[in-house]
Parts: C-alpha cells; sequence; structure tokens
C-alpha cells in the first residue's frame, strides 16, 4: 500500500477527537455547533468522536495550561497514525490574553506538532467547518492546507 502521506489517506471522511485545553469554551460552543442541523458537518465526512483511538485528527483548544499538557500529550499518542494536529481559535495558536501567567501555556505548537491552525476568537462554525474540510482536499501547490478553501 502506497503511503502518501495523511492527507491523501484521509479524503473521505475525518474522525475528529476535540480536546479544550484550557480554552474559555467559546470554541467548544462554535464546534458544538458544527454538528448542528445549520452547519451539518456529518455530510461532508466530519463526525466528532468520543475517544481518541477512533480519531484521525485533534483538535485543541486554549492555551494549554500547565495542568492540561500531559493529558494532552496523552491524548495525542492515542490517536493512530496517520494522525493530523489542528489548533483552533487564538489561545491555541499563543495568542491568549493570559500568556505569560502563570497557569497559562504559550499555545498548542509549544507541546504538540501542529498541521494547521483555524484563527479566530472564537472561529465561526463555517469557518472551522471550512478548515477541516480543507485538511481532507489537502492543501494545493505553495498553499498549506488551513488556506485552501
Amino acid at each position: 500500500m502506497r503511503n502518501d502521506g495523511p492527507r491523501n489517506i484521509l479524503r473521505r471522511s475525518l474522525q475528529v477527537r476535540h480536546v479544550d485545553a484550557g480554552s474559555c469554551n467559546g470554541c467548544e460552543s462554535e464546534l458544538a455547533a458544527i454538528t448542528g442541523p445549520v452547519y451539518d458537518a456529518q455530510r461532508y465526512g466530519l463526525d466528532i468522536v468520543a475517544s481518541p483511538r477512533h480519531a484521525d485528527v485533534l483538535t485543541v483548544s486554549g492555551p494549554v495550561t500547565r495542568q492540561m499538557a500531559e493529558a494532552l500529550g496523552r491524548t495525542h499518542a492515542a490517536v493512530g497514525q496517520p494522525r493530523l494536529v489542528v489548533s483552533v481559535g487564538d489561545c491555541a495558536a499563543g495568542r491568549c490574553p493570559f500568556r505569560g501567567s502563570y497557569a497559562a501555556g504559550e499555545g498548542v505548537a509549544a507541546v504538540l506538532p501542529v498541521d494547521a491552525h483555524i484563527p479566530g476568537c472564537p472561529p465561526a462554525p463555517a469557518e472551522i467547518v471550512q478548515h477541516l474540510r480543507a485538511l481532507m482536499r489537502g492543501p494545493g501547490p505553495g498553499q498549506t492546507a488551513g488556506q485552501r478553501g
């Protein structure tokens, strides 16, 4: 079997496991909205799963607090190969208003390798769906997965 990387294997559907690593829950509200009837992410093959063992993609929101760093690492290790990591929201990208405090971390990239980022505080459900669908299609020439729509 030819292995061209995760983006070529995960073209028809993505099983998404989300981890809240210390966010304000704004991103979680928007992520929950993508499964509802308005955005209906399942029609595109996007599904939220309860177990990291069933996931293809790990989405992470929040600045990754000190208390969540180890749990996030364990969750990442439980996701099978090939796997992608997507940071959701500005806090996950290290632009948290609490950055530099005793508890808030520097973002997901300081703990895990990040394949794509969905910007916003919080990002709109339509943007989340668009970015996750872009991961399924893969990047075009000279683009990252998050730039393709």
